[in-house]
């Protein structure tokens, strides 16, 4: 399905992504275009093709997406199981951290926080640990995943559904770190862990004297004009309408689960937030245009480093990950994995972007690159 308008939480480490998703159902693609107000062109056909294989080849049970042409025209397009909504709400996992990272690098810009300063300074005593002292650790390292925290998420290896709507409180999932072995000493490596992210939202907290999810929102869903995107309250459990229905599944054996009703209280600031595939190429495009932050903290964020784990030539700067694009130059984005969606998304510096969310967690490496590969795809076609 195809519209047309104008205008990475990773809940599980990598071993519980891997332990966490299991096969998806088939699903019958949607091809009917509605709401459509031009034909789609030979790039808007390249975006549904992809996301029509993502459905039937790699069975996803939905697929999801909104391209941004360089004069910021819109495209939405839908596959799969029960008709999903065209720029539907999805929990957007990981994006969450360039959200936060841009209330940190706000803070930075109003002289109330220090990027090369100890966490210390800010949570005194808070960080300490076997090989862990939050007075060798600063927060850039925080973050830019190097410094050296050991994971939380871990806990979901045996299974994410028994969690389903269990709520965590922040400290709840920083003692679950603190309980384990520094990675590495600070500044030494580099290795994503959504333990950093917990640390800065709690930072955000004590530096403004308020909860993390009111300055996120003030500082960039509201200075933007997001009208789609939020942080869920405490508590909050369901998804606004209108939106995809998440599936999971913990044992590959069993039919999958629905969860789309799901407490998001263990991703917090690493990865609780909803928003849909327009608004995030909205808030990426702001971002390089330099609508959230000044000049000097920007430069910040995109000074990368290298991130192997990310794959060949991988680079991370500080919540903002850089990817090469196979048409040449390079696009800048996140993603996120949380049960029941996996979001990928980048925007381009000439105003090009693209968002792409499935409904079930990548089951096999080979899907992911597929989903990954969508993107890369959809925004090399926009180049013409």
């Amino acid at each position: 399905m195809i519209t047309r308008r104008t205008l990475r939480w990773t809940g599980t480490s990598a071993l519980a992504l891997a332990v966490l998703a299991g096969p998806a159902v088939t699903a019958a693609h949607a091809a009917t275009a509605m709401y459509a107000t031009k034909t789609a062109d030979a790039s808007g056909a390249v975006v549904q093709d992809l996301l029509d294989d993502l459905v039937t080849k790699d069975k996803f049970p939905a697929a999801i997406a909104t391209v941004q042409d360089r004069d910021g025209e819109m495209t939405d397009y839908t596959a799969g199981k029960g008709e999903p909504p065209a720029d539907g709400y999805v929990r957007i996992g990981s994006n969450t951290k360039t959200f936060t990272a841009v209330t940190i690098l706000q803070l930075v810009g109003e002289g109330k926080i220090k990027l090369d300063g100890p966490v210390e300074k800010y949570l005194p005593g808070l960080l300490r640990g076997k090989g862990i002292d939050g007075r060798r650790i600063t927060v850039r390292q925080l973050l830019q995943h190097t410094s050296g925290l050991p994971e939380y998420t871990d806990f979901l290896a045996k299974g994410a559904l028994p969690y389903q709507h269990r709520y965590f409180q922040p400290r709840d999932l920083l003692d679950m770190a603190l309980k384990k072995k520094a990675q590495f000493a600070p500044g030494t490596k580099w290795s994503y862990t959504n333990t950093n992210y917990i640390v800065a939202g709690l930072i955000i907290e004590k530096v403004t004297g308020r909860p993390a999810a009111e300055e996120i929102t003030k500082r960039t869903i509201k200075k933007i004009g997001l009208t789609h995107t939020y942080f869920p309250g405490v508590g909050e459990q369901k998804i606004r309408d209108p939106h995809p229905t998440g599936y999971h599944r913990d044992d590959p054996a069993k039919p999958m689960t629905d969860v789309s009703v799901s407490d998001p209280s263990s991703a917090w600031t690493a990865g609780q937030m909803i928003s849909t595939p327009s608004d995030l190429n909205r808030f990426f495009t702001a971002l390089l245009d330099g609508k959230l932050l000044k000049p000097a903290q920007l430069k910040q964020m995109r000074t990368t480093v290298k991130a192997p784990q990310l794959g060949p030539g991988g680079r991370y700067g500080l919540g903002l990950s850089a990817v090469k694009l196979s048409c040449g130059g390079t696009a800048w984005g996140h993603g996120g994995a949380i049960p029941g969606y996996y979001t990928t998304n980048a925007a381009t510096e000439d105003g090009r972007a693209a968002a792409i969310a499935v409904t079930h967690l990548p089951t096999t490496v080979e899907g992911q690159q597929h989903v990954e590969g969508a993107l890369d795809k959809a925004l090399c076609a926009l180049k013409g």
